[in-house]
């Protein structure tokens, strides 16, 4: 299963980068934040970028979810999550980019920044990506959560293992919903369909953007039950 996604990806990814320097060429791009030339791939300019405040400690989803205090949590293990910034204005436009808009080429540059925020000494065995229900997969073509795992996980020379964690109910889209109703749309909608292939290992969970953290804990949540040393990494936390 993960052999043939990891294959195809290897025979992939070199086309990919050759249509996306292509297009580079062919469609300079204009950085949102300050309008100067920039390359597509990077999409902001460098002093934009670092000056997106930068998020330096873990923050623990369970608390988060519960409306307490997210940072310094010792109570809830499997429950951490980095990100590498906060969400602010100049970031919004890239993420929707790789969301909405099929912007593949950004994850390189995202999951560069998200490596950087994992903690020194880290080294997590396996790496997953937050799933689509198939419904919404098949409405989407592409689960932009998967894109920057697999950039995590060629970045820090880990697998990144397709069909593990099953999205096993479709659910109402996140983004207009409030805190408690965006808990109780995701409670038990993760599922693993291989339990013993996190046993007892540390497995890193991408997704795109951390909110209320209901995503988050409701994926981790399974990983925890199952042995997993289980924690996860976005772009950035929408305060």
């Amino acid at each position: 299963m993960s052999g043939v996604s990891a294959l195809a990806r290897r025979t992939l990814d070199p086309l990919r980068r050759s249509v996306e320097a292509l297009l580079a060429f062919a469609y300079p791009q204009r950085c949102p934040g300050c309008g100067a030339g920039v390359d597509p791939r990077r999409f902001l300019c460098d002093p934009c970028r670092d000056a997106i405040p930068r998020l330096s400690i873990p923050l623990c989803v369970a608390c988060l979810l519960a409306d307490r205090e997210p940072v310094g949590c010792t109570k809830h293990q499997g429950f951490s999550v980095r990100a590498p910034w906060l969400y602010d204005p100049r970031i919004e436009p890239m993420v929707h980019a790789l969301k909405y808009h099929d912007r593949r080429d950004l994850a390189e540059t995202l999951g560069e920044e998200m490596v950087a925020a994992l903690p020194p000494g880290s080294r997590p065995e396996l790496v997953l990506a937050v799933p689509l229900h198939p419904a919404r997969l098949r409405e989407r073509g592409y689960n932009q959560a998967a894109w920057l795992a697999d950039r995590v996980a060629e970045r820090i020379g880990a697998p990144r293992l397709d069909g593990v964690l099953e999205r096993r109910r479709a659910t109402r889209p996140q983004a207009k919903l409030g805190p408690r109703a965006r808990r109780d749309n995701l409670a038990l909608a993760f599922s693993l369909a291989a339990p013993r292939a996190v046993e007892g290992r540390e497995v890193l969970i991408v997704d795109d953007v951390l909110t209320t953290g209901a995503t988050l804990a409701a994926a981790l949540a399974p990983l925890r039950d199952a042995g997993a040393r289980a924690s996860g990494l976005t772009v950035a936390w929408a305060q």
